[in-house]
């Protein structure tokens, strides 16, 4: 069995992770925890900032959970309530500077703020509040939030913060954390998954719902789109709504690719989403082959639902070191090429004189895609098919994914045809967007990579995007 390096400059990387924990004891132990399991949404840096209701205590760190904390400094963050943070970095880069979450000290109050997704008009809001005086400690758009709460003349902290959310545009879900309450918002698109959940009296909040099984929290409901939850130490709910019009376009790589199968999103558990896409694309694009191989891991719950619609076995016959991690995650193409890959082997005595049909979730760069045939094929593979749950990626994100250029898209300048060329398949197909829509039972959601049509106006990254004149 042969082993070859793929380097991951090829997949979509995800957004960030926050969780937070309000009126539960030692608050910074379950908040580890639950960082644990976000940590596939960002593996550069991650922060906690609890409170004892008398003062902040902070810790932030690169790297991953295991590695910035541990059983002694966890004992440094005092209190029943705090608020967490995993970062991969998109809008402003890396560095500690940019690691969540970020504490503001000011003479109206004090308090602490992270934040998943990005923010499309984050340049002219920096440029207006830099106008005005504001100096920035970080490059991160999390920051803007935070001078536009305190440029507010309003004294109400509540007007406050609806007055700034009506000025940012883009896709979020906020943390915010004063000595005594806890402030969760949610972007009038709800193009990030957010979730509260019970816990020994009291609560605790989440990009995904896979947190609150390893902590043993119960599901109470989702964040609504462009909603303001606030709860206080007495475990008292105050909701209200910063926009009038709100919409669901949760984004429809959330259940493709970011999040785990374990996950609910918005009432669709993502692995049976994907299982369900499976289906559909093996009944819009069947084929005749031997067996059905999945990427891993990603791509796992894909496979096994084409496999069962076809009545063609389903085989392990790539093999993913486990020990390397999701080292993909990485903030520049610099660190891919260099250092960060994963390492996949095929199983030869499975591939060997088989017609396979490779599942995977997603084709965005196309390079990983043509290493993984060409790998099968010098494993003994007769032939190489392949199959997408996704439509192609035509368009860029900018919402948190790190595909801002149509340059970066293989699909954008190719045919379904000439992409099949370049990476080497004998045959290529994608889901549909109706199929996808059918596979997570959904009506709407942002398609916005795949059509073009965004759910937001995209501010100065239409200029971002227009390397190669496509607007």
């Amino acid at each position: 069995m042969s082993e070859i390096e793929i380097f991951y400059n090829e997949l979509p990387n995800e957004e960030c992770g926050v969780f937070g924990v309000i009126n539960v004891k030692n608050a910074s132990e379950v908040m580890y925890y639950g960082l644990h399991s976000l940590q596939h949404r960002g593996q550069e840096g991650c922060g906690i900032i609890s409170s004892n209701t008398e003062a902040f205590y902070k810790i932030r760190g690169e790297g991953l959970v295991t590695e910035v904390f541990n059983e002694q400094n966890l004992k440094n963050l005092e209190g029943n309530m705090a608020i967490g943070h995993v970062r991969y970095s998109t809008s402003g880069g890396g560095g500690i500077e940019n690691v969540q979450p970020f504490l503001f000290r000011h003479h109206t109050g004090d308090f602490a703020l992270c934040h998943n997704g990005n923010l499309v008009n984050s340049k002219e809001l920096k440029h207006q509040l830099e106008n005005q005086g504001s100096i920035f400690q970080s490059t991160s758009d999390t920051e803007i939030f935070a001078h536009l709460i305190k440029k507010d003349k309003q004294t109400n902290r509540l007007e406050a913060i609806k007055s700034a959310l009506n000025k940012i545009e883009g896709a979020f879900a906020f943390l915010a954390m004063s000595q005594d309450k806890l402030y969760i918002m949610r972007d009038k698109n709800s193009l990030r998954p957010l979730s509260l959940g019970k816990l020994n009296g009291g609560y605790v909040v989440s990009s995904e719902t896979c947190a609150f099984e390893v902590i043993g929290a119960t599901f109470v409901r989702d964040i609504n789109p462009g909603e303001i939850l606030i709860i206080d130490q007495d475990g008292n709910f105050k909701s209200d709504y910063y926009a009038k019009k709100t919409y669901k376009n949760m984004c429809a790589m959330e259940y493709i690719y970011f999040s785990r199968p374990d996950s609910d999103i918005e009432g669709t558990n993502v692995h049976s989403s994907r299982k369900e896409a499976g289906r559909i694309l093996a009944k819009e694009a069947p084929v005749d082959c031997d067996i059905i191989i999945g990427v891993p891991d990603s791509s796992i719950s894909a496979a096994v639902g084409f496999s069962e619609e076809l009545n063609i076995p389903n085989e392990m016959g790539l093999i993913k070191n486990k020990y390397v991690g999701r080292t993909f995650i990485a903030p520049s193409q610099h660190l891919r090429e260099k250092g960060v890959k994963m390492k996949l082997s095929p199983i030869r005595s499975i591939v060997e004189n088989k017609r396979i049909c490779l599942v995977d979730d997603s084709i965005v760069r196309g390079t990983t895609s043509k290493k993984i045939i060409k790998m099968l094929k010098d494993a003994g593979a007769l032939e190489v098919h392949m199959r997408i749950a996704s439509p192609p990626i035509t368009h860029p994100c900018f919402y948190g994914v790190d595909t801002s250029t149509y340059e970066e898209l293989i699909s954008s300048r190719h045919t379904v045809d000439e992409v099949r060329e370049i990476i080497g398949a004998d045959s290529l197909a994608f889901i549909s967007k109706e199929g996808i829509l059918k596979a997570v039972n959904r009506d709407k959601m942002c398609l916005s990579c795949f059509s073009g049509k965004y759910p937001t106006y995209i501010y100065q990254n239409l200029e971002e995007a227009n390397k190669d004149g496509k607007f």
